[in-house]
């Protein structure tokens, strides 16, 4: 993915330079190291000496994982091969996110669908507790053949999604319209993998399948190269690290990244909050304006 690494306003640089002084690379291990399986009885597995983590549905339950650390700003990657075949009914959810009632939260959460009709990818974004910004695509390949890379790039300035390196949704910091913007809470990377049959696939109108179960998605090459957060502090150490690996701190899309970015949002979103008409009467939200 192309960036360029201006940044436009004193704020944003105060901002990054602060964080910079905390940053640190962390290398991916295993998932052993890095994730917690945190429900689901046993239907959540690491495999491969830590190199292959899986998540499995079945009628009686779905499960999940945890991120070991909590990140304050990063550049998140992980492969996934979601689950194959009848897929409808079941969502794969893959998400940063705080706690609490005013939580923020950065979500890719992948809709399953009857065998050969397309996943859909819903993104949202919610800052101190407030989302509503859904956008929705299909992807240009089958994403249960093979393992594909999605990413989520948070920094002060703006939280880019991408799929396999490709742009496909930017949510710039609006504070200065008086949009809030995720820059305080550190946050945790969470999967699940879930029964949602009543709203998943076509509304609820296409159910699950449970003789296809036991659903199972894949999931491997997790890397997080961001600044770590823990009991209120940073246990980040800038002294050894080059300033090319805190790059990410101050990227955004050059003139190419927006260019492949237009061009999965004109052949492949089929839903855009900040053009719903029928949503928002009144007027569509503040950030919208930006984008």
């Amino acid at each position: 993915m192309a960036f360029s690494s201006k940044v436009s306003t004193s704020v944003l640089l105060l901002a990054i330079s602060l964080v910079a002084s905390l940053c640190l690379v962390v290398s991916a291990g295993s998932f052993y190291q890095d994730m917690d399986i945190t429900w689901g009885d046993g239907r959540g597995k690491i495999l491969n000496n830590g190199n292959l983590l899986t998540l499995s549905l079945d009628k009686t339950s779905g499960s999940g994982f945890q991120s070991k650390n909590q990140y304050l700003f990063g550049k998140i990657d992980m492969q996934l091969k979601l689950v194959p075949g009848n897929s409808a009914g079941t969502v794969t959810a893959y998400y940063l996110s705080s706690q609490g009632p005013t939580h923020d939260e950065i979500d890719f959460e992948f809709l399953g669908n009857l065998s050969g009709d397309p996943y859909i990818l819903h993104t949202n974004v919610f800052s101190q507790g407030k989302g509503n910004r859904e956008q929705q695509f299909y992807l240009w390949f089958d994403p249960t053949a093979n393992f594909h890379t999605y990413s989520i790039l948070w920094n002060p300035r703006s939280i880019i999604f991408s799929v396999d390196g490709t742009p496909i949704r930017e949510f710039k910091n609006a504070e200065s319209i008086g949009v809030p913007y995720p820059k305080n809470q550190p946050m945790r990377i969470y999967s699940s993998l879930w029964n949602a049959d009543d709203w998943a696939t076509r509304g609820g109108l296409v159910k699950t399948d449970w003789t296809k179960a036991p659903f199972t998605a894949s999931y491997r090459n997790f890397n997080a190269n961001a600044c770590v957060s823990s009991n209120g502090k940073s246990s980040c150490n800038s002294s050894s690290k080059s300033s090319a690996s805190n790059s990410w701190l101050s990227q955004q899309l050059d003139s190419t990244g927006q260019g492949r970015m237009k061009w999965v949002q004109k052949n492949y979103m089929i839903y855009n909050y900040c053009t719903d008409v029928k949503r928002f009467p009144q007027g569509f939200p503040q950030e919208c304006k930006m984008s």
